[in-house]
């Protein structure tokens, strides 16, 4: 189904139903054509002449190593700030990190926030995009050898950037926070920081986006070439450190084991990339991440918030973690060259209509319920209007069969409920919340109400 055809949602038999059309913003769409190969080329090759980011690496020269590197982006991010007329402040987030197994004594590290407040006093959501600065060679230990790290994970840390310099022109209702975390590479160290820092003053993180190796269109193979598709991983059933038994029971015992919170996230941002990104396939991967890897979207998860990873559709092992070096005619080294930066290109377009989207629109409904008082062949719906922020225009109610992957139709309402002529026990629903201008939330799947 292509979301950013025109939509014909179906009368039903609640009054308020009616037709509407699925349409682009054009703000959101010069955005993305404001988005620039050029400059996400030239963050990359910035990031790789530090010779080395390894994050227990220089934290003194001026010109190499992980000090310079963070120091270079920090002082970019002041200077995206400077057009959005105090709207966006930029910060280190420092930390001490103990000795562990990667880290082979405390470290001071620190990650670059760029957040950009949001205009409406009472929407407090914070929606994050993140990239990894620091890299790595074969040794995880070596803090002084060439560590390029061009697509593992300049390639992210630039579309990081490249958002916050477009975006910190314009003004959204809800706050953004454009980030570059250190750490990844010995244990997610700087994410989980900044995790833990959200849960403990009360951030209200609605999605976070992880871009992590998101520059490379070719796999080991020649044959393996693809500039046209990308990977989001997002979970089902979530982290157990960060969902409750009860929780768990409920997704178990209404088939909900494929909608979870990032799930539903990893459809919105297909749908929405489809409307504004030509020539991009989102690859849904049902996985919170890939076999013996992780993500900075982890340590979110284990905190309770939504979260999915964004990655490249094939990778080439023989650029990630990897001395520089050629071995039987085959190159090693992650190294710039190897990028392909107009697809890079096309993944911040994605973030961008993605974090735009969000950003501009009411927030979710509340205490969304299907009421199972009795028996019957159709579905009522009912839920709350959002407590904070504008007040949304209406809602979409949403529907598959429970064997889709994805929501199938819409029907828009302007009342708190709907009743449909298709039976709970057959369909899957979800509501959002959406505003004059078609900007929407993300969908809340429904819990059993009396």
């Amino acid at each position: 189904m292509k979301y950013y055809k025109l939509i014909l949602f179906l009368i039903m038999t609640a009054p308020a139903m009616a037709q509407t059309t699925i349409r682009q913003d054009a703000a959101i769409k010069q955005m993305t054509d404001e988005v620039s190969a050029k400059n996400i080329e030239a963050i990359i090759r910035k990031l790789v002449s530090f010779k080395s980011r390894h994050t227990l690496g220089d934290t003194v020269s001026k010109t190499t190593g992980v000090g310079a590197a963070r120091n270079w982006i920090k002082s970019e991010y002041e200077r995206y700030a400077a057009d959005s007329y105090g709207r966006m402040t930029v910060q280190f987030d420092t930390f001490t990190q103990p000795k562990s197994e990667r880290v082979n004594q405390p470290a001071h590290l620190k990650n670059v926030l760029a957040i950009l407040k949001g205009t409406d006093p009472k929407d407090t959501r914070v929606y994050v995009v993140s990239g990894h600065y620091d890299s790595r060679m074969s040794d995880v230990m070596d803090p002084t050898g060439d560590e390029p790290g061009a697509n593992d994970d300049a390639s992210g840390t630039a579309v990081s950037m490249e958002l916050a310099r477009v975006m910190a022109k314009r003004q959204f209702p809800a706050t953004i926070i454009f980030m570059a975390v250190v750490g990844e590479e010995q244990g997610l160290y700087g994410s989980t920081h900044v995790a833990k820092r959200a849960k403990a003053e009360n951030w209200n993180i609605d999605a976070m986006l992880n871009n992590d190796i998101v520059g490379n269109t070719h796999g080991m193979d020649n044959d393996l070439k693809d500039n046209t598709s990308v990977r989001v991983f997002s979970e089902g059933v979530p982290t157990a450190a960060s969902a409750n038994q009860k929780q768990i029971a409920g997704l178990i015992s209404l088939g909900g084991e494929n909608d979870s919170p990032s799930r539903e996230l990893a459809r919105y941002i297909k749908e929405t990339t489809e409307r504004y990104v030509d020539n991009l396939n989102v690859k849904l991967i049902y996985r919170r991440d890939r076999y013996l890897r992780g993500g900075d979207h982890i340590p979110f998860l284990q905190q309770g918030y939504t979260a999915i990873r964004v990655t490249e559709m094939n990778e080439d092992f023989t650029r990630q973690h990897q001395n520089i070096r050629t071995e039987n005619g085959v190159d090693y080294g992650d190294l710039p060259d190897f990028v392909d930066f107009n697809y890079a290109q096309k993944v911040a377009c994605m973030n961008l209509s993605v974090l735009a989207s969000l950003a501009l629109a009411p927030a979710e409904p509340q205490n969304v319920g299907v009421v199972t008082s009795g028996l019957s062949n159709k579905t009522e719906l009912k839920w709350e209007a959002p407590k904070e922020g504008k007040k949304p225009a209406g809602y979409y109610v949403l529907m598959r069969e429970t064997i889709s992957p994805y929501w199938e139709k819409k029907f828009y309402v302007t009342d708190t409920q709907a009743i449909l002529n298709y039976s709970k026990d057959n369909y899957l629903f979800a509501v959002q919340s959406v505003d004059a201008e078609g900007h929407e939330s993300l969908p809340v799947v429904p819990k059993p109400v009396r």
